[in-house]
């Protein structure tokens, strides 16, 4: 993997933990440092010791040599003021990574602009050639499968599986993990984002990432989630992983406190336990997947609150719970293992 240094684009949404979510994950777990964020609004403040600059050429100084798309965006396009901001990082030289549905090399304005200002594109969401659907391979992987899954979306299912990987990394464990969304990408270097593949080929496309994970060296593969099952928008994505990637183990992802699906308050969500049995009943027959322990995402509470809601999770469930950003993966990871090792 080359050594990049990132300007990260994040207009109007560096503040934002939903919509800059992926500013924030590139910031804390990519191997390629940032140098700058761009938003306007937030100009002459830090985020995370990095400086946010008004605009692309403030963060020229900074030494960028590649521009990132920092943000989701409704629907996945790019607002029209945006294309003022690739246009000025292509310009200054800079390859621009790209993680929206809306694909840059498609773009021909902009492509002849790359090509012009010998700049690379990538699509970090474009899906690779080639995709079908499973061929039984996911089964014959040696490697031992864990897929974090969740009551929701944006709740810290791929945080919880980069933390995982370390845990078990710090270990001495030959452990992979395995990206499926654009940030993911974005940190790893690899991997495919699930949710722009065509639905018959899902399937097809999770089995090539848990091959290619063990491909990677990967003895404990860590594949991030996507989606959740009860979501009345993003269910078939969550479908698709659990089958395609077969895992052996599963770690159900919930935000403390939470009661209704985010942005669909008529949809109340199941119990933990309903959920834990929910995962389990929907997991491949050939290879059933139990759910070894609760993720919580306990951000919004005291450090005593979210403790007590980890207590009550293990009550409630019987499972390992517990908050492995705020406090550490190793209570997760020694459930997992047993699990898998089982």
């Amino acid at each position: 993997m080359s050594d990049k240094r990132y300007l990260i684009l994040a207009e109007g949404k560096s503040g934002d933990a939903h919509y800059g979510k992926t500013m924030r994950g590139v910031v804390a777990y990519s191997p390629h440092p940032t140098v700058a964020i761009v938003d306007s609004a937030r100009a002459g403040e830090t985020y995370e010791q990095i400086p946010i600059v008004g605009s692309v050429e403030e963060g020229l100084a900074q030494g960028p040599d590649t521009a990132l798309v920092g943000v989701a965006t409704q629907g996945g396009r790019f607002p029209p003021a945006w294309r003022a901001l690739l246009k000025e990082s292509i310009a200054a030289g800079l390859d621009v990574e790209n993680g929206l549905h809306e694909f840059l090399s498609d773009d021909r304005e902009i492509s002849e602009l790359a090509i012009e200002h010998g700049v690379e594109l990538r699509d970090l969401r474009k899906p690779p050639p080639g995709l079908s659907v499973p061929t039984g391979e996911n089964l014959r992987v040696q490697a031992k499968i864990v897929l974090t899954v969740g009551s929701d979306c944006a709740i810290g299912k791929k945080t919880v599986a980069i933390e995982l990987d370390r845990a078990a990394r710090a270990r001495g464990l030959k452990s992979v993990f395995v990206p499926t969304g654009q940030t993911g990408i974005a940190i790893a270097g690899w991997g495919i984002a699930v949710d722009a593949v065509v639905a018959d080929f899902l399937a097809g496309a999770a089995e090539w990432l848990v091959v290619e994970g063990a491909r990677r060296g990967g003895e404990v593969l860590f594949v991030e989630g996507q989606g959740a099952l009860v979501h009345p928008a993003y269910s078939g994505v969550t479908m698709g992983l659990l089958h395609g990637s077969a895992p052996h183990a599963l770690v159900l992802c919930h935000r403390a406190g939470a009661e209704v699906v985010e942005g669909y308050p008529d949809h109340p969500l199941p119990s933990l336990m309903e959920l834990v049995e929910l995962h389990e009943w929907a997991s491949l027959p050939l290879r059933p997947a139990k759910v070894a322990g609760i993720a919580l995402n306990t951000g919004d509470l005291s450090e005593a609150d979210a403790r007590a809601a980890a207590a009550a999770a293990e009550e409630e469930t019987g499972l390992p719970a517990d908050d492995p950003l705020r406090f550490g993966g190793a209570s997760l990871l020694d459930a997992v293992l047993r699990v898998v090792h089982s």
